[in-house]
């Protein structure tokens, strides 16, 4: 893997991260048309430090909204707080129950499996691409033919749809190409989420739920054998640290990008862009990608 590499699926895992059209299922594509191992060590480690990048893209960016909405007031901090709380316990035992699942049914009598080993099929991809895509579609027009017209203090976010979110987040996680973003915004709305809480929630559960995906994708990297010894992390992790910096820049990017579309009644076309994603990826699995 070379720096050229590193900084390319930096910048489409910085773009693709934040915009609801999945970044893992772009990052998987063009790591398997530079004919790199999605499933690699290496590899993992640069995923979880690009991860790193569009956390810190996504805090610097929603930092004052957060501050003006979340923490005007200690009562406001606690609200939100257990919602976020709660969202993300939904999202562990609904995520964490179906990757046991799928290890299970997918792998019987196959010991040490793991989910991971299915992030790297196309055929898989490609209709949790299109499943997405059409939640989004849906969520545009519902969201067009019914506006927001409750409370702006709370923006319709209530113990109800933070729970629905948190769920729904729980199905993205042993989905490559089910966007997160995608699904947890669209919930929203479909929800009665007003737009700007919708996407401002969103990506406050973001923060909370990458340190520990990252924690888990270390774990699963430590036990690999192929970056064992100190020496060798350590140089694996100089052209991740310069891929997490472009990451952050190209997350910025992403963030005006997708808040602009979500607020001019554009989201419908993350929606189009997704189906017609889909059938790529239909199309790159079948030319034996």
């Amino acid at each position: 893997m070379t720096l050229l590499h590193v900084v390319i699926l930096a910048i489409v895992q910085g773009l693709a991260e934040l915009l609801p059209v999945s970044s893992s299922a772009h990052v998987v594509v063009s790591e398997k048309l530079m004919g790199l191992d999605p499933s690699s060590p290496e590899m993992t480690l640069l995923l979880v430090m690009l991860h790193t990048g569009t956390m810190f893209a996504v805090i610097v960016f929603f930092w004052k909204q957060w501050a003006r909405t979340y923490f005007q007031s200690a009562e406001a901090f606690k609200r939100i707080a257990i919602l976020l709380i709660a969202a993300t316990i939904f999202t562990g035992v609904v995520g964490e129950g179906l990757i046991k699942a799928i290890e299970k049914f997918a792998f019987p009598g196959v010991e040490h499996a793991e989910v991971e080993q299915l992030f790297g099929r196309l055929d898989l991809i490609a209709p949790a691409l299109a499943a997405v895509g059409i939640l989004i579609l849906i969520a545009a027009v519902y969201e067009k033919r019914h506006p927001f017209t409750g409370s702006r203090e709370t923006g319709g976010l209530g113990m109800k749809q933070g729970a629905l979110i948190g769920i729904v987040q729980g199905l993205c996680l042993p989905f490559r190409g089910f966007s997160r973003s995608g699904a947890t915004i669209s919930t929203s709305l479909l929800a009665g989420v007003e737009k700007s809480r919708a996407e401002a929630f969103s990506f406050a559960l973001a923060v909370l739920l990458t340190p520990a995906a990252d924690g888990r994708e270390l774990l699963r990297l430590m036990k690999a054998r192929h970056i064992g010894a100190g020496l060798n992390l350590a140089s694996a992790m100089m052209p991740s640290l310069l891929g997490m910096v472009c990451a952050f820049v190209a997350g910025l990017v992403a963030l005006k990008w997708l808040s602009r579309w979500l607020e001019s009644d554009r989201w419908y076309l993350f929606g189009i862009y997704c189906l017609a994603a889909s059938v790529a990826v239909f199309v790159l699995h079948h030319m034996g990608y």
